[in-house]
């Protein structure tokens, strides 16, 4: 608070409303351009990966690397989060990874790449995703009224779909059709970016009784049983899980779907993957109104029934990209929806000293399911085609959906 904000005539109040708008502002536009890196690599990396191999395996992999932190680092990255400043945090975990996507764009510069190193380069930077974006939603709830956090979650969430699936894909496609390493050098500055963005954050005051460390896995344990016994994150986590699992069946290789489905170049997966983005931006747009105005049971519930018709009509219908797009914008406004409320949930429910730990624990279940799900689709695309893995996708997605809907109606919200 500024002596010379107080002297204007701003009350405290005024000062410290103005700030905590400020520091938003920070978070919101560090997440904004780190992810518009991220979404480079996200056309980037498959392209990479198809232009070393045409094994639909092989390429899955790429996304079995880089959602499989969730599933066996997920725990201790919750531990840190709970233990260190968040925002020191984000801001190493954002150099390290610019240190890591520099040291690869120099590989692809000097033509030495392997699909074995993409494997790594994805692995390592799904950890730092982990500690990212773990952190960030943990300072969420520090830096904005419990009564704005749809509205800033909802923010959060469009910032990331423009960034990482709508501007990101097109440009990373089109770097990647200019020079291969291109868009790893562009994620580099993004990152750089997101550094100096969240220093201009105000540090958050530490508590006046420290909590008292324990062993690491009697963190991890403080967590986990939290987790267990709050009824309603609880059942949000599994059924994201499993949605995760089904939705991954197919994405993880949208890139051959786009390239021997659809008929589309590299650039035109690139325009695809930005097209299809459109619904999460809009979802994340008016998710706060649409919660307030319907409730965050009845939004979950609407999710639960739309995701799996977009998935099947899909498998079924989509062999033209207009149609898929129109299909996948659907789906996207749900799922955006979806993440807003469930951010929401924790961020109110769960004490923010286990804020980490429980979230890391839910994130681990849920994004767990995606390397898991990508490597079952890559084989069940190279037994009965790439079809297949949307169709059995939706159907399973289907029957998470009438498992998951008598728990929604329970929710009191």
């Amino acid at each position: 608070m500024s002596t010379g904000e107080l002297a204007s005539g701003k009350t405290p109040d005024e000062v410290e409303d103005r700030a905590t708008r400020r520091d938003f502002r920070h978070l919101w536009s560090a997440s904004l351009i780190s992810t518009l890196g991220d979404g480079a690599l996200l056309a980037a990396l498959p392209l990479a990966a198809a232009a070393l191999t045409s094994d639909p395996r092989l390429v899955a992999g790429v996304a079995f690397a880089g959602r499989l932190p969730w599933l066996v680092l997920a725990l201790f990255g919750g531990v840190i989060i709970d233990r260190l400043d968040r925002r020191r945090l984000m801001m190493w975990t954002q150099a390290a990874q610019m240190s890591l996507v520099t040291l690869i764009a120099v590989v692809a510069t000097l033509e030495w790449s392997e699909i074995w190193m993409l494997y790594i380069f994805a692995f390592c930077i799904g950890f730092g995703d982990i500690l990212f974006t773990g952190a960030s939603q943990a300072l969420v709830p520090t830096i904005v009224r419990p009564a704005d956090l749809e509205a800033a979650n909802g923010r959060l969430v469009a910032a990331e779909s423009v960034s990482r699936e709508f501007l990101g894909p097109p440009i990373g496609a089109a770097l990647f059709a200019f020079a291969m390493p291109t868009p790893f050098w562009v994620d580099s500055v993004t990152f750089l970016a997101s550094v100096i963005l969240i220093a201009r954050i105000r540090p958050i005051p530490p508590p006046v009784e420290p909590p008292v460390r324990r062993a690491v896995f009697a963190e991890i344990g403080e967590g986990l049983r939290f987790l267990a016994r709050a009824k309603l994150p609880r059942a949000l986590t599994l059924i994201s899980a499993a949605g995760n699992f089904c939705e991954a069946m197919a994405l993880s290789l949208l890139v051959l779907f786009a390239k021997e489905i659809l008929d589309v170049g590299d650039f035109g997966f690139g325009l695809l993957l930005a097209a299809m983005a459109a619904g999460g931006v809009l979802g994340g747009l008016v998710s706060g109104r649409i919660v307030a105005r319907f409730g965050a049971r009845d939004v979950a519930i609407a999710v639960q029934v739309i995701s799996p018709a977009a998935w099947l009509a899909i498998g079924f219908f989509g062999r033209n990209a207009f149609v898929v797009v129109g299909l996948f914008t659907v789906f996207s406004i749900a799922l955006a929806m979806w993440n807003v409320v469930s951010m929401s949930v924790r961020q109110r429910l769960i004490p923010n000293e286990l804020l980490g730990r429980v979230t890391s624990a839910s994130r681990m279940l849920a994004y767990g399911a995606t390397p898991l799900g990508a490597l079952a689709g890559g084989f069940v695309a190279e037994s009965y085609g790439l079809v297949a893995p949307w169709i059995i996708g939706g159907v399973l997605s289907l029957v998470v959906a009438v498992v998951a809907l008598p728990v929604l109606r329970r929710w009191d919200s």
